[in-house]
């Protein structure tokens, strides 16, 4: 009976191993990356990015559904690792938390994760009529923007990392700056006279609307800053992001 067991073990194990390896080996060690918070946060923020198109594992190697994998980082003990791969598709697989891991690392990749499929269940859907009147007293609405790609970025003076990416979504509208079919709009909790002195001193190339706090909390349901939207030609919103890099790979892919 126990050479039965060891046996069953042991062929559990190749197959796993064999599953992963046809995908490719963790980048890091998933059990080492565990033992400081530090070091697996720096990781993550630099490594996962769950708002990107990827090719989600389960524990055992198995392809699942995007909303599957983010749901049992919600809600499970567990963590994303990407995978060594040699083509250019990302591979995010889950592995299990370590008993005596610091319990942070669950609650943050449990809140990130949150984030991520509140994000990805709203891809698909229609975005909330709307019509706003900008700084210029331009109004942008669902008929001005009709037949274009829509970029809009959710933000606020005091909000840290909203401010810090401003140059690099400046670059974003330069870069596309030929295309009339994209148009840059960004709502902005702040009224228009403490917009005017800060971005006096912050630039920001995107169509500003003041007075957004109460149509981003309530409407748009927004718990994090910086948010991205990216709306088809119809007004589908076709990605939700919160971060400069995955807006940047998913206009790419949306502008082609």
């Amino acid at each position: 009976m126990q050479k039965s067991i060891s046996l069953l073990i042991a062929f559990l194990i190749f197959t796993i191993c064999s599953a992963q390896n046809k995908f490719g080996n963790p980048e890091v060690d998933p059990i080492q990356i565990q033992k400081n918070f530090s070091e697996w946060s720096a990781y993550q923020s630099k490594n996962i990015m769950l708002s990107r198109d990827f090719t989600a594992l389960d524990l055992l190697a198995k392809e699942i559904s995007k909303e599957s994998f983010l749901d049992q980082l919600v809600n499970g003990n567990v963590i994303p690792i990407r995978l060594k791969s040699a083509d250019s598709i990302y591979y995010y697989k889950l592995f299990k938390i370590q008993p005596k891991s610091d319990t942070s690392i669950k609650a943050t990749i449990n809140q990130i994760a949150f984030d991520a499929l509140k994000n990805h269940k709203m891809e698909g859907t229609a975005f909330p009529k709307f019509s706003f009147k900008d700084l210029d007293e331009n109004i942008v609405s669902n008929e001005t923007m009709k037949g274009k790609i829509i970029v809009i970025k959710c933000w606020y003076i005091h909000c840290a990392a909203c401010i810090k990416e401003f140059p690099q979504v400046n670059q974003l509208v330069e870069k596309y700056k030929a295309r009339k079919d994209i148009q840059f709009i960004s709502l902005a909790e702040d009224t228009p006279e403490e917009l005017k002195v800060f971005l006096a001193r912050k630039p920001l190339s995107y169509s500003v609307i003041p007075n957004m706090k109460v149509y981003m909390n309530e409407t748009l349901d927004l718990n994090a800053f910086p948010t991205h939207f990216i709306l088809n030609k119809e007004g589908i919103i076709t990605k939700v992001v919160n971060d400069y890099e995955s807006l940047e790979v998913a206009l790419e892919k949306e502008s082609k």
